[in-house]
């Protein structure tokens, strides 16, 4: 049996779901599936707040609407930086974070007759620091992408296959990743970098982060586009000073997603993985 038939049967097991969805290549190609396994038993929930990039909470709801989902389809206010901590950027936030948007999918799930709460999680997840993880399995999501061992590159080449046009879409997380562990995220911060990743964004780089070091932003860019930074660097730099950026630097080592763990200890990445899967 293929991974896409074993997902398939799984999600059919489960009678009914609802799907956490982002909009992001995981929770998109899970939805599709879920909606082809289930119909109009497959439910959603995307948990907007100010940690989302606005081109994202735009970009969830029409690709829901392009899947079909139709009402099925529930945007529900999130108020993370509310959450007692959170704002504070505690090495455990993502834990935090799936813990609220666990509580904000339960009653969904409960008004559907306690529906399962799917997380598009996959294998690849599992080997970085992720703290959700653990937190949204202590409070029952699923995760059926793992059980059924997809990992990210055959989650974009099935994809494709699919029509998806997600496929190729670029990495994303949510905008509190930006900030290094105990820098105070706060709506004008999360604003600033928002907007200075949209400008890169329409100057055609794709694949990026600018992360936040109070009057630096520093610049992750894929590696295949670290040359082109420099014909628009003018550009560039202005846009980093209207956002109030005093400085604009290049992180030579290009784009990697959770940079900013880097710098923990060897003791904390090891309490932040959790419990094995």
């Amino acid at each position: 049996m293929s991974k896409l038939d074993a997902l398939r049967d799984t999600l059919a097991g489960y009678g009914q779901v609802v799907v956490a969805f982002s909009g992001g290549v995981d929770s998109a190609f899970l939805l599709k599936v879920s909606i082809d396994a289930l119909g109009d038993r497959c439910h959603a929930v995307t948990a907007v707040s100010q940690t989302m990039a606005r081109s994202e909470i735009a970009d969830a709801k029409a690709l829901a609407a392009e899947l079909g989902i139709g009402a099925r389809h529930r945007v529900v206010e999130s108020h993370e930086l509310e959450v007692p901590g959170f704002a504070d950027n505690p090495t455990h936030r993502c834990a935090l974070c799936k813990t609220e948007l666990m509580e904000i999918a339960q009653p969904i799930a409960d008004a559907l007759g306690g529906a399962p709460i799917a997380l598009g999680t996959n294998t690849d997840d599992l080997g970085d620091v992720r703290p959700g993880i653990a937190a949204a399995r202590d409070r029952g999501a699923r995760m059926p992408m793992v059980d059924v061992g997809l990992s990210k590159a055959e989650i974009r080449e099935l994809s494709k296959s699919l029509g998806l046009r997600t496929w190729d879409k670029p990495q994303l997380a949510c905008l509190s990743s930006r900030f290094p562990y105990g820098t105070q995220i706060t709506p004008d911060r999360l604003r600033r970098v928002d907007a200075f990743e949209d400008a890169l964004r329409e100057l055609g780089f794709r694949q990026l982060r600018v992360r936040f070091h109070d009057t630096i932003a520093r610049l992750e860019i894929e590696q295949a586009e670290l040359a082109r930074v420099i014909e628009v660097k003018d550009q560039i730099v202005a846009a980093g000073k209207r956002l109030g950026f005093a400085y604009v630097a290049l992180d030579l080592a290009g784009f990697r997603s959770g940079s900013l763990n880097e710098t923990l200890p060897d003791k904390t990445l090891i309490q932040l993985r959790g419990r094995p899967s």
